[in-house]
């Protein structure tokens, strides 16, 4: 197994990187760490590497960076050939309100990193796996993409953006027998929800909701809301018009918000 993994330093991509090493616990699986924080990859690679046998590779970057993307790629196929998976989960989150002037580099923020990110996260893959004839690209969006979410502006729109990018993939890659997965998780407990100040349904463990994503993965799910009781609430939201979300909606608790890292 071989797989390469995006914002791995923390969160939701570190917990997929231990799950994948936990499951394929062999020095053939190979794992590509990718994300900002050397610190963090290398003592996850320490973790891994000691604790299950697995070889695991660091690459220090910003997914913002396209060419520092294509290079990790063209060095971790250098080194070990095309990856079976890989999965673009680097991502962060903002409250933002459009009528604060300040908030606008927040918004370009969450953006680049949430859609482009994933862009060039695949990107230099897409060719090696074509010639393959086989592969797989994962995108973790959100269910806070199915609706816009007030306060919450640039993730919601990010996440949605997100999930229309993956499903115009899928139809694209199954031309060349690569399978294309949108995972949209609700709330799972990591960095980026401990902020949040209020209730949280069905909030789920990092490490319970990774073993449930390689699952969606391995059965190359082409689109899964984890946990499934979100999967319901999502299609609920799909139907309710306009005019009742607005209600619904408009007294809901904001995210936070705090500078985004630039």
């Amino acid at each position: 197994m071989k797989v390469f993994i995006t914002g791995a330093s923390s969160g939701i991509g570190e917990a997929i990187a231990h799950e994948y090493a936990k499951r394929y616990l062999t020095e053939n699986t190979i794992i590509g760490l990718a994300a900002r924080r050397s610190e963090h990859l290398q003592k996850l690679k320490h973790t891994l590497e000691s604790s299950y046998r697995v070889t695991c590779i660091v690459y220090t970057l910003d997914v913002r960076n396209d060419q520092a993307l294509a290079q990790a790629a063209a060095d971790f196929m250098q080194q070990y050939g095309t990856p079976d998976v890989v999965i673009a989960s680097a991502g962060v989150s903002s409250g933002t309100l459009t009528e604060h002037q300040q908030d606008i580099a927040a918004f370009q923020a969450v953006i680049d990193i949430n859609v482009l990110g994933m862009v060039h996260t695949f990107q230099p893959f897409i060719s090696a796996m074509r010639e393959a004839g086989e592969g797989q690209l994962v995108g973790i969006a959100s269910v806070a993409g199915v609706r816009g979410l007030p306060g919450a502006g640039a993730y919601s729109a990010s996440k949605a953006a997100a999930i229309a990018y993956l499903e115009s993939m899928r139809v694209e890659m199954s031309h060349h027998n690569i399978a294309v997965t949108t995972i949209a998780p609700g709330y799972i407990r990591t960095p980026m929800t401990d902020i949040n100040t209020y209730k949280m349904p069905f909030l789920m463990d990092a490490d319970i909701a990774a073993a449930k994503f390689v699952n969606a993965i391995e059965n190359k799910r082409r689109f899964v809301v984890i946990p499934w009781q979100m999967g319901w609430v999502a299609r609920l939201m799909r139907f309710i018009p306009p005019v009742l979300w607005d209600l619904l909606a408009k007294n809901a608790p904001h995210k936070p918000r705090i500078k985004v890292e630039q």
